[in-house]
């Protein structure tokens, strides 16, 4: 009998492997405890499944290796630095590039050139590494993502907007002097791997014009957020990614690039904008802090890899096979019950740690404590997005409570076969039928600064 659907396949051939370590039961309690209950403090050969992130984790073609091998590593004026200049103006339309180490260091340059004290910082919810370069610059973030976004069962397909109202009565309240920039995210990390929709960043620019307040792109994610748009947003079915790529940054005058994630690449990022004035001073703070404005902290052929990757990460059918692995995992998780944020996003699938263990305060870090017993069952290394990753308030010192609890399974590009995907989602079942027994966890050591890298933990006694 013929299937009403025909099975799918990934869009390349495996030619060279990388062997798994498999490890005990007995092993990973072991190792865990003395990583601290924390997934980040793991040694990678102890982890037989790592879904901990997509940065830097993904691998390259074959086309990307042979760039590599066309590195030129002169101090000025690298041939790749013109290449991948090259392509960042071609498929995202900037006029001007600086490469950094990694996306940090985009937004660390670009909060030293932008921000000043006392200056507030919109955006489609926080990140990390964002918000934490703001608030050393002297700024304070504030959110204005629709509220969809904080709802993990909402199944509106853009819950990354961003809230126009809320944008318009903070840009009233401060004043547009006071806005270095708006700080749009695409995709949106902290929400689920949530898109933007190119209606919405249309009526940020709009809204933005109108004050003089300059829009800056979290450009990640965005080729993937591109996806979403083609397959959700009305009139865009028959548009490739790469044009929607490219408008979508049109509607902003620059962006932060971690190349780890949609370009495929181990290392690189970069800073791209449309004023020459920003771009100068941002070249001169480059050479303080990266490296010189031709090279960033990155050597040429990972330059180069970059500069490849850009082309080949805008192809449909590379991001058809890289969001459809991560659907298809879902798919199987809400098979069984697993409460996930709906709907699936683009990079990761995210479990609702609050529904998954419910009798569970958020002071008691049921995110963490999900993760490292997802580690203790199988080897399977992911990451908590909760109130670890929210840290505290500069001003009170007391823990931000995101509504947001998550684990992030992420999955790295082209890395990972679909039986991964199917012992991936049987290990989170297996865990899921016994959650009553998971207990929390308390924080024995906490660092000053992005504390879900290194804070350590142990479990809080049995009730």
């Amino acid at each position: 009998m013929r299937l009403t659907r025909r099975a799918w396949a990934e869009p390349f051939k495996i030619k060279m492997v990388e062997p798994l370590k498999m490890t005990t039961a007995q092993d990973r309690e072991r190792f865990i405890s003395e990583a601290g209950f924390n997934t980040f403090l793991l040694r990678s050969d102890q982890v037989y499944i790592d879904l901990l992130t997509d940065s830097g984790t993904n691998a390259m073609s074959d086309v990307q290796w042979a760039g590599m091998m066309l590195g030129d590593e002169a101090y000025a004026g690298s041939a790749n630095f013109y290449h991948l200049e090259e392509q960042v103006q071609k498929y995202y339309g900037y006029k001007y590039l600086i490469p950094t180490h990694q996306g940090r260091g985009a937004e660390h340059i670009l909060s030293r050139v932008l921000i000043r004290d006392g200056d507030v910082v919109p955006g489609n919810m926080y990140f990390t590494t964002t918000r934490a370069h703001q608030e050393l610059a002297g700024g304070r973030f504030v959110d204005v993502i629709v509220d969809e976004a904080h709802d993990p069962a909402c199944e509106v397909p853009f819950k990354g907007n961003v809230d126009l109202t809320k944008l318009e009565a903070l840009i009233h309240q401060v004043g547009p002097s006071k806005i270095p920039y708006v700080s749009v995210a695409a995709t949106v990390n902290m929400a689920g791997g949530q898109p933007v929709s190119l209606e919405n960043l249309r009526a940020v620019r709009a809204l933005t014009a109108a004050h003089g307040i300059r829009v800056i792109l979290d450009a990640t994610r965005a080729m993937e957020n591109a996806h979403f748009i083609k397959k959700r947003e009305a009139g865009c079915a028959d548009r490739t990614i790469a044009s929607i790529l490219f408008e979508m940054c049109s509607l902003t005058d620059g962006c932060t690039m971690s190349g780890k994630k949609d370009l495929c690449v181990n290392i690189g990022g970069f800073l791209a904008l449309n004023d020459f004035a920003v771009f100068e001073e941002a070249r001169n703070q480059v050479v303080l802090f990266e490296g010189l404005h031709t090279y960033g902290g990155l050597a040429g052929r990972d330059m180069e890899a970059m500069a490849r990757g850009i082309e080949e990460a805008v192809q449909d059918a590379h991001m058809e096979a890289r969001i459809g692995q991560v659907q298809y995992t879902a798919d199987l998780l809400l098979s069984v019950g697993i409460p996930i944020v709906r709907p699936t996003g683009g990079h990761a699938i995210f479990i609702d740690a609050r529904r998954f263990l419910s009798h569970l305060e958020q002071t008691e870090f049921p995110a963490q404590a999900l993760a490292a017993e997802l580690y203790r069952e199988s080897g399977i290394r992911t990451m908590e997005r909760g109130i670890v990753s929210a840290g505290r308030n500069v001003e009170t010192g007391e823990h931000n409570t995101p509504k947001l609890e998550l684990v992030r399974l992420t999955f790295p590009r082209r890395v990972y076969t679909q039986a991964h995907c199917d012992v991936t989602a049987e290990s989170v079942e297996d865990v899921f039928q016994r959650r009553d027994s998971i207990r929390g966890l308390r924080m024995t050591y906490e660092p000053k600064y992005l504390r879900f890298f290194q804070a350590r933990f142990e479990p809080k006694p049995a009730r």
